[in-house]
């Protein structure tokens, strides 16, 4: 009898450093929490959104519903399994669409979920709308309109965790910090309610 106890319990040992292993293998990658030296993106004054916001609305309304409940739940918290998702819909939409130039300007701006083809609203959308499936709540996946570096409108998306504000983009496979970003924040997504933008107090960036 003490032999197999002594199995049960070199068994259940293995298993749990196997458990452990595995956890940290998710883990890899994944930002750290630094507490009270996270930075996160500060909202400024209340703005209009762009006008293919409210044509993507149009065409998806369930995409832009008014929460019916105000929630006071800040990030998201940034577990394993969430990570996983990050990275997860970020490799698929990035891989699934072949990127395709917008030549008409503004009038060619259509925000599409999971087009064949498209241009960096339709990866912004698309993975905010993969997310959404995925059980994140709508005030942590923030679309935001930025300015390159060579001055092109650019639009991605804003996921508010528990390690920071991370950035989901069609022109790199990393998910980086917000403040990693070569960019110029216009205005994003507010997460109170999707429909609501605001400029972005970007100073401590």
């Amino acid at each position: 009898m003490r032999t197999i106890s002594k199995w049960i319990v070199a068994i259940a040992a293995m298993a749990a450093v196997g458990g452990y292993q595995s956890a940290r293998a998710a883990m890899v990658g994944m930002p750290r929490a630094l507490g009270p030296m996270v930075k996160r993106i500060s909202f400024s004054d209340y703005t209009l959104p762009p006008m293919a916001y409210t044509q993507f609305c149009i065409r998806y309304k369930d995409q832009c519903r008014e929460p019916k409940m105000r929630f006071r739940g800040g990030p998201v918290h940034l577990t394993a399994e969430r990570w996983d998702d990050l990275k997860a819909v970020n490799k698929s939409v990035n891989e699934s669409i072949v990127p395709e130039a917008n030549t008409e300007g503004l009038a060619g701006e259509k925000w599409l979920i999971g087009p064949s083809h498209g241009d960096c609203n339709d990866y912004a959308v698309s993975k905010r709308f993969e997310l959404l499936k995925r059980g994140w709540p709508a005030r942590a996946l923030l679309l935001s309109e930025v300015k390159t570096t060579w001055g092109e409108g650019h639009l991605i998306l804003v996921v508010r965790t528990s390690s920071g504000d991370l950035i989901l983009d069609n022109l790199t496979p990393q998910i980086r910090p917000w403040s990693r970003a070569p960019y110029r924040w216009v205005r994003m997504q507010t997460p109170k309610n999707p429909n609501f933008w605001a400029t972005l107090d970007t100073r401590n960036a």
